[in-house]
């Protein structure tokens, strides 16, 4: 702002700048739920023919679109084993490379290529390696698996950031007061990181929820909502694959929110700790 009150143009055209960028990133997906309110003989497209819950309804008639309630079943239980598993393994890790030891460079880089190779690539050898080895691809193992390749490179990146920063004084502390090891994690080291591991595994849930290429070889005969919501749009020619659209964006934005509200607890939280 200069000095005569007045906003400078730059502001004005960045401002629209963005509003224009969030039009563009949020449109399709408004536009589809807003689609998916079509009366019972509504198109997918506009003018909409009345306004009704019909396709939702619609949603969970198995014989209309498929199995729904059981790939959103499968997808959630899927995202929340991968998400508990990316923290475990995260945390872990990160503790463990604060100390150099012999081949942590090669671990490291091994950990992190996986996000170079495609993720198809990924998908197709985790697939054959089932299939070589007599065991059926399910999407609670081998998906498991492969989804594991994606989630937890990001998660040990952001545990190593964290711990490269972190104040080694408050273990010593603790330690200087006869408190364990195991009572030093529990009572200070996780308190402290809290926030950055919730974020790690809304990485793991979020990035587990609505993978598809290393799910699509992997998962065997029963599907994910990802692959789901794919063979849908083969052979689904009504709203209601809009309202399943809007349906899987508002459970996204739920975690999202829910995580947010769990970072914003813990921070009070501290900040009464603090206080105390």
């Amino acid at each position: 702002m200069n000095t005569t009150g007045k906003r400078p143009k730059s502001f004005y055209f960045l401002t629209a700048f963005f509003a224009l960028f969030i039009l563009f990133l949020y449109g399709p997906t408004l536009t589809i739920g807003i689609l998916s309110f079509q009366g019972p003989s509504g198109g997918l497209t506009f003018p909409m023919n009345g306004v009704s819950l019909h396709w939702y309804f619609k949603l969970f008639e198995t014989q209309a679109v498929g199995d729904f309630g059981g790939s959103l079943t499968r997808s959630l239980l899927l995202a929340l084993a991968v998400m508990i598993t990316t923290m475990v393994i995260s945390l872990s890790a990160g503790m463990a490379f604060r100390k150099k030891f012999r081949g942590s460079g090669l671990l490291f880089y091994l950990t992190v290529v996986s996000l170079i190779i495609p993720s198809i690539l990924v998908s197709l050898g985790i697939g054959l390696l089932f299939n070589q080895a007599g065991v059926e691809p399910t999407w609670y193992g081998s998906a498991f698996g492969a989804h594991l390749t994606w989630t937890l490179p990001f998660g040990l990146l952001i545990m190593f950031a964290v711990f490269n920063r972190f104040d080694k004084s408050f273990e010593a502390a603790a330690t200087d007061m006869c408190a364990t090891r195991f009572q030093t994690l529990r009572f200070v080291v996780i308190p402290l990181i809290l926030p950055s591991l919730v974020g790690v595994g809304l990485f793991g849930f979020t990035l587990s929820y609505d993978e598809f290429a290393r799910t699509i070889m992997t998962s065997g005969s029963q599907n994910t909502l990802p692959l789901e919501i794919f063979g849908m749009t083969t052979n689904v020619t009504t709203p209601v694959l809009y309202a399943l659209g809007t349906l899987t964006t508002l459970i996204s934005f739920a975690a999202i929110v829910g995580t947010l509200a769990t970072l914003s607890l813990l921070k009070r939280r501290r900040s009464r700790i603090q206080a105390g």
